[in-house]
């Protein structure tokens, strides 16, 4: 019963191995950042931690997406085994796809913070997968207020994850946004032997229960998700 109220409190992938890596899992109220390659993991990462959310049966999931519809993100995670059509059809789970133009940037996000602040009060995670072409399109000071008001909307107990690219950002509101952040990851594929193995760098959880790792290897696999290879194997 304690681990169950501790997982509660927290938002884990249910993955053991990368939840340690995670320290536990990442509070909520945080504002967390996944950046990285294409293909690196980043929406299967996100897609983990919305169902560990989900599963706990206490916090409910608002996930915007760039990358599917409502349909195919749906039948994504069921691929992974990662089954939420009945938390989306009881209303536990609400799907928004998006799609950015090349309009006013400042207004889009302005709309992204103010729809996130009037949902429910039982949405505690909600995850942006991705905002890459908006922040392209992005002035550096709308990106830098974005997080900031993100960052607010925290501290009323929500957890925020960002999804993008890491070329989206120019080097120095990448520096100013990473700060602002209370968790960070950086995904990454390499190439070891004839394989190409997705890295998740582990840069800072804050306030997680025990400390965290630094770096887990791992691949995605029909019907079981992210799988945690050691990368002494993976190099034999």
């Amino acid at each position: 019963m304690a681990g169950d109220r501790k997982k509660a409190d927290v938002i884990v992938t249910g993955v053991s191995e990368v939840d340690d890596k995670l320290g536990g899992g990442i509070p909520f109220g945080s504002l967390c950042l996944v950046e990285g390659d294409s293909d690196a993991g980043k929406s299967v990462l996100c897609q983990h931690l919305a169902f560990g959310t989900l599963g706990s049966g206490q916090h409910k999931v608002a996930y915007y997406t760039t990358e599917n519809s409502i349909r195919s993100l749906i039948a994504q995670m069921d691929s992974l085994n990662l089954p939420t059509l009945d938390y989306f059809l009881c209303g536990n789970l609400r799907i928004y796809p998006l799609a950015f133009g090349k309009g006013n940037c400042r207004e889009v996000f302005k709309l992204l913070t103010t729809h996130i602040s009037r949902l429910p009060n039982d949405f505690k995670l909600v995850i942006f997968d991705s905002i890459t072409l908006l922040l392209s399109h992005s002035k550096p000071v709308f990106i830098i207020d974005f997080f900031a008001d993100c960052k607010s909307l925290c501290e009323k107990g929500v957890c925020i994850i960002i999804v993008a690219h890491s070329y989206a950002f120019e080097e120095d509101v990448l520096s100013r946004t990473r700060s602002v952040c209370d968790a960070r990851f950086k995904l990454r594929l390499e190439a070891v032997g004839d394989r190409m193995i997705k890295l998740m760098e582990v840069l800072k959880v804050r306030g997680a229960d025990r400390q965290t790792g630094d770096v887990v290897s791992f691949d995605v696999e029909p019907k079981m998700g992210m799988r945690v290879i050691p990368l002494a194997k993976a190099r034999v």
